[in-house]
């Protein structure tokens, strides 16, 4: 009984520990899951310069810390800084593009007898613009903070690379042969989507820019950044982006372009959507294309930005689990 009393005693104390310290420190999650996505990329490098080329740990870390700043961070921020420069730049006739929606607007009330300006249509709309602003204005002040954590963590991760996952490989609750299958599972997974994603954003905002660009859409390369961003947002996908260009070149009179583009991007690009990216995770990852889609809605809703990447990985692990109970205690019964 004293034994049990101090082994239950301690589960208790560890896992109220461990609500505290996670619910006090969840803000910093994004940076902490971007560091380990980061450690697994780059933790074949640390292993060539540390055991091959026999370079110090702490040499070998900030090697490859400047490495991930040039590659990563850097054409991160620049991207943000001219799509800022863009949106700035972007010139739309303002005066006829009210006049065409006001024109629409009372099509619409003539033909339906809905008043689309009526003062609660507004007060909506006037929400959900304050609730996106506030949305885009917290990432952008945490994007700082989330870097600073980033890079802080991956460095103790990298010069303590063998502790770490020593420690963490013995506290894995399976066999050996589930432990390598546990790990290998986890690894190809951030792999698969660290890898797909950006490849997918930048295939897919070079297929939209060039459709935008031969419709005629004004400022079409800011358009084709934001098609690229889009990406990762689930079943919508980059639909968010040009579809309601195809309904301002329809307000603009531009009934051709408007056509051309709808047809270019419902045929085109959302098909290039799909196929890349099941390729792509069948490539790398061997994923079924609906823990893909599913994993990354539950990943965005709990993780945010990151849960593109380990929002399938959670769906995987789930199965995965799942499979190795059914093997272990289920089937060996039989």
């Amino acid at each position: 009984m004293k034994e049990k009393y101090f082994r239950y005693s301690l589960i208790a104390l560890i896992l109220i520990l461990g609500w505290l310290v996670v619910s006090g420190l969840w803000s910093f999650v994004n940076g902490l899951l971007g560091a380990f996505t980061l450690y697994v990329l780059v933790r074949g490098q640390m292993k060539h310069l540390t055991e091959t080329r026999k370079m110090k740990s702490v040499f070998a870390a900030m090697l490859i810390l400047l490495e991930v700043v040039a590659c990563v961070f850097v054409p991160l921020y620049f991207l943000v800084w001219v799509l800022i420069e863009r949106i700035q730049d972007v010139n739309v006739d303002v005066s006829e593009s009210i006049n065409t929606i006001k024109h629409f607007i009372a099509l619409i009330q003539e033909k339906t007898g809905y008043d689309v300006l009526n003062i609660n249509n507004i007060e909506t709309a006037t929400t959900y613009v304050t609730r996106a602003l506030q949305v885009i204005i917290s990432q952008v002040s945490g994007l700082v903070i989330t870097t600073v954590v980033m890079v802080f963590l991956l460095y103790f991760m990298l010069i303590s690379r063998k502790s770490m996952e020593s420690y963490a490989y013995s506290l894995l609750p399976f066999n050996e042969d589930n432990k390598h299958t546990v790990m290998g599972e986890i690894h190809n997974m951030v792999r698969s989507n660290a890898i797909g994603i950006p490849l997918l954003a930048i295939i897919q905002g070079l297929v939209a820019l060039i459709g935008y660009w031969a419709a005629g859409v004004p400022s079409p390369v800011l358009f084709g950044v934001l098609t690229a961003f889009s990406t990762i947002i689930p079943i919508v996908g980059t639909g968010i982006v040009w579809f309601p260009l195809v309904v301002y070149m329809a307000l603009m009179g531009n009934w051709v372009a408007a056509v051309g583009l709808l047809i270019y991007c419902v045929v085109i690009l959302t098909n290039i959507d799909n196929v890349i990216r099941f390729i792509l995770q069948k490539k790398l990852a061997d994923t079924h294309p609906l823990i893909t889609v599913f994993g990354v809605i539950l990943g965005l809703k709990i993780f945010g930005f990151w849960g593109v990447i380990f929002g399938p990985l959670l769906m995987s692990m789930f199965f995965l689990l799942v499979n190795i109970f059914k093997k272990e205690y289920l089937d060996s019964d039989k």
